[in-house]
């Protein structure tokens, strides 16, 4: 009996996790020719595993899907029609810290958002 205690213990533990990343973060980000660009990100748990993700970013708005496993966080999204992913490691101070790409685009960005 203990090891299905545990078990439980541990799914509980994972749950959690995955809605521990939600909240306003502040973006600072650099597109694929290295040019800076700044806004704000809002992550909200829609279940034990997944959540949305909104980045504004100079008044344009894109949304996505998210989920987190571990200290990786991914999330796709859709911005002017066009769809995107980005994959964030998270750091133990709650930072996300990744690369994102547009579909069928070669070139990789970069972000940094840190909890607000």
């Amino acid at each position: 009996m203990r090891h299905g205690i545990a078990v439980s213990v541990l799914l509980a533990a994972s749950a959690a996790q995955g809605q521990d990343i939600g909240g306003a973060y502040a973006l600072d980000g650099r597109d694929f020719n290295g040019g800076a660009y700044y806004g704000a990100v809002e992550i909200t748990a829609t279940s034990d595993v997944t959540c949305e993700i909104v980045w504004m970013i100079d008044g344009q708005e894109a949304v996505g899907i998210c989920m987190r496993q571990d200290n990786a966080f991914a999330a796709s999204y859709v911005m002017n029609g066009q769809v995107g992913m980005a994959i964030y490691r998270v750091l133990p101070d709650g930072t996300l810290e990744g690369t994102w790409t547009v579909a069928g685009s070669n070139g990789v960005g970069r972000e940094t958002l840190k909890p607000m």
